[in-house]
């Protein structure tokens, strides 16, 4: 099976969802998103596989948040999309691509509809 988790090694619901992937005998291709951030438009695709507005993937108590004013509701994708591109640790995770769907694994039981 073909599967791409956006990891950060410090979040154990991350460091959890490898485990369980790991478990069952699925590697997966495993993206450090702070060290290798995915492009605006790859987090614009990824919000759009998983069915998802871009806020859905935001990360809220992360520092930047408030400190960007992101809590506004009336700012646009692109406002959002800029941010993250600037802050990587914005972008939730982890999120995981599978052939039958992409989400944001939290709670990381949220993989099980994924394999």
């Amino acid at each position: 099976m073909d599967v791409t988790v956006y990891h950060n090694p410090a979040c154990g619901t991350s460091r959890n969802v490898l485990a369980m992937l790991e478990e069952r005998g699925i590697e997966a291709r495993v993206v450090e998103y702070l060290q290798t951030p995915p492009s605006r438009e790859e987090v614009r695709q990824l919000a759009a596989e998983a069915g998802v507005p871009v806020r859905a993937l935001l990360r809220e108590n992360a520092p930047p948040f408030a400190e960007l004013g992101l809590s506004d509701e009336s700012l646009p994708d692109d406002a959002l999309l800029d941010a993250i591109e600037a802050h990587p640790i914005l972008l939730n995770r982890p999120i995981v691509v599978t052939p039958k769907g992409t989400a944001l694994c939290r709670p990381r039981e949220k993989l099980l509809d994924l394999i």
